[in-house]
C-alpha cells in the first residue's frame, strides 16, 4: 500500500514542534524504539512498516511499505524498517517531591534524549524543563532516548517560579562550584543542569546557594568543560552513591 499525500504532508510537518504540538503526534522510528511505545501507555495513531509480521497491530492502524518509500518519510540516515506516529499524552502535575533533575535552555536534542535515558538509569522519574528547552518529542530527543521517554514524565514549566515554590534543596552545577566528591549530598533535591554554552542562567542562579562541580584530574587542566549528558550522569551517580 502506498503512503497518501496528506499521510506524507503530515508526517513531513511533524519535524516542525508548531505542528507536533497542532496535530498531537510526534515520530518513532526503529523496531526496538517503537515496540517500547507500543509496550507503554502512549496511543499509537499510525504505523509505516515494511513487514506485518515485525509487530501485532491493528490492520487498520498498519501500512505496510516498501523500503523506498520509508526512506521517504524517515528522518534517520538509514532508516529501520519502521516508522510510528504516537499521541502526544495530555500533561500532568508535578508530584515536587523526591529527587529530580531541571534543565535550563538545553538545546541540542541528542544531550536531552541521553539526560533521559540517565533519569531512566538512575530511577528519576521526572524531568523539569525550561520552555526554552528542546521539545522532548522531537524526532531526534526520542531516537537518543531509546525508549526512555515512556518511563520518564518530562515536564516544561517556568524554572524560576518551580525552584521558589518546591521545598526541595537545589543544587547548580558549574565550574566553580564545590567539589562534589567532598560534598554530603541529601537524597530528595533538584539538580540543575544548564545551556550547553552558556550554563545555568543569571536570574537562577541567584535562588541557589548550592554549587556543585567535578574536578579535573588531567594535567594540563585543558579541558573547558564536561558534556552536559555527561556532567549530568557523574552528578547523578554521585546523588545516588551518596
Amino acid at each position: 500500500m502506498n503512503i497518501s499525500k496528506n499521510q506524507l504532508k503530515l508526517i513531513t510537518s511533524l519535524s516542525q514542534k508548531k505542528y507536533r504540538q497542532k496535530h498531537k503526534l510526534f515520530i518513532a522510528e526503529g523496531i526496538k524504539v517503537v515496540q517500547e511505545f507500543l509496550n507503554s501507555k502512549f496511543k499509537l495513531e499510525m504505523l509505516f512498516c515494511i513487514d506485518s509480521v515485525l509487530f501485532d497491530v491493528s490492520e487498520e492502524k498498519m501500512t505496510v511499505i516498501s523500503e523506498v518509500e520509508l526512506k521517504k518519510i524517515s528522518t534517520l540516515k538509514n532508516p529501520n524498517k519502521v516508522l510510528a506516529l504516537f499521541k502526544i499524552p495530555e500533561g500532568q502535575e508535578f508530584v515536587n517531591k523526591g529527587f529530580c533533575v531541571a534543565l535550563d535552555g538545553v538545546n541540542d536534542p541528542g544531550n536531552l534524549g541521553t539526560i533521559i535515558r540517565l533519569c531512566d538509569w538512575f530511577g528519576v522519574e521526572e524531568l523539569i524543563c525550561s520552555k526554552d528547552t528542546v521539545d522532548c518529542y522531537n524526532s531526534k530527543v526520542v531516537q537518543a532516548s531509546m525508549g526512555s521517554l515512556t518511563r520518564i514524565a518530562v515536564r516544561y514549566l517556568d524554572l524560576e517560579n518551580f525552584i521558589n515554590n518546591s521545598k526541595l534543596p537545589a543544587f547548580i552545577a558549574e565550574m566553580d562550584g564545590e567539589n562534589v566528591y567532598k560534598t554530603t549530598l541529601p537524597k530528595e533535591a533538584i539538580l540543575l543542569m544548564g545551556n550547553e554554552a552558556n550554563g545555568v542562567s543569571a536570574k537562577l542562579k541567584n535562588l541557589i546557594e548550592n554549587s556543585i562541580s567535578i574536578p579535573r584530574f588531567g594535567k594540563n587542566q585543558a579541558t573547558e568543560s564536561l558534556n552536559v549528558a555527561t556532567a549530568t550522569a557523574v552528578l547523578l551517580s554521585e546523588f545516588r552513591r551518596n
